[in-house]
């Protein structure tokens, strides 16, 4: 019997970590708040006209110039090792892999973050994704971050879902993308998809899964009572189909709203089959 792919895909920041990734480590090394931070960001991002996400990229690799710190690759990696995690998403994937496979389904993981790539490399779960699309920067012939490579911002965000629809997941691979590609002969298709998000920064890709009959959950963390509102109002505004604490532990919410859209799926395939088998009556 084939397997049915479904994909699940996660951001990153509040999503699966409590927290931006940079305030970890990477902010607390430069002797400021992350508030601090945050608030240079926006008021550089303001005055120049920049985006938001090229902001703070730049914003890192200056400071750490000035401070005589130029970055590495290897040591944005190593300020994964300190990024904490949601109570239980070191032992989701694989659970949720499980899961899958008992109802005939082939679970595929992807993040898609405004976060860095490289950070993301250096968690303890960065094995569990098939690909990981977030911002990435180039570097020198001294192996030093120069410029920003790829940049993620909440709209650009989307082209992503698309490439795991088609199967075109090289970020460089732009032909095969724009494509046409039937709906039957594509990898994963929209109604096999499932997008994990916090908040307002997720709205288009949420909104670009539920509309093509996918599911899109909105998690918030324990006590943040605003969060725990933006994601009532994006269920209500029918950008989300389903919220839920960000506790990716077995039994709890998200557990059972996930694995009961595997079940859905399932039972949605098996009809799809009887209904082709079954003859029509003319009209």
């Amino acid at each position: 019997m084939k397997t049915t792919k479904l994909a699940i895909m996660y951001d990153f920041d509040k999503t699966l970590s409590p927290k931006d990734m940079q305030e970890f480590s990477f902010i607390p090394s430069l002797g400021i708040e992350p508030a601090q931070f945050w608030s240079e960001v926006t008021a550089l991002a303001e005055s120049q006209k920049m985006d938001g996400i090229l902001t703070y990229m730049y914003m890192m690799i200056n400071k750490a110039n000035l401070m005589g710190q130029p970055i590495r690759r290897s040591d944005f990696v190593a300020l994964g090792k300190n990024v904490k995690l949601y109570p239980g998403v070191e032992k989701w994937f694989g659970r949720m892999n499980e899961y899958g496979r008992l109802h005939n389904i082939e679970v595929e993981h992807f993040i898609i973050s405004s976060g860095l790539t490289e950070i993301i490399e250096g968690t303890a779960i960065a094995k569990e994704f098939k690909k990981i699309y977030a911002c990435k920067y180039c570097y020198n012939a001294s192996g030093v971050a120069v410029w920003p490579a790829t940049v993620v911002n909440y709209t650009t965000k989307t082209q992503y879902i698309f490439r795991i629809n088609k199967g075109v997941l090289d970020e460089n691979n732009d032909n095969d993308l724009n494509r046409y590609t039937p709906d039957q002969l594509r990898d994963i298709p929209f109604t096999n998809m499932i997008y994990i998000g916090d908040g307002l920064t997720d709205v288009p890709c949420m909104k670009l899964v539920t509309v093509n009959g996918g599911k899109s959950i909105a998690v918030f963390g324990k006590g943040s009572d605003k969060k725990k509102a933006t994601a009532q109002q994006l269920v209500a505004d029918h950008r989300a189909d389903f919220i839920a604490p960000a506790d990716y532990s077995e039994n709890r919410e998200l557990d059972k709203i996930v694995k009961s859209i595997i079940d859905y799926t399932e039972a949605r395939i098996q009809m799809e089959k009887l209904m082709k088998k079954t003859p029509q009556k003319e009209r």
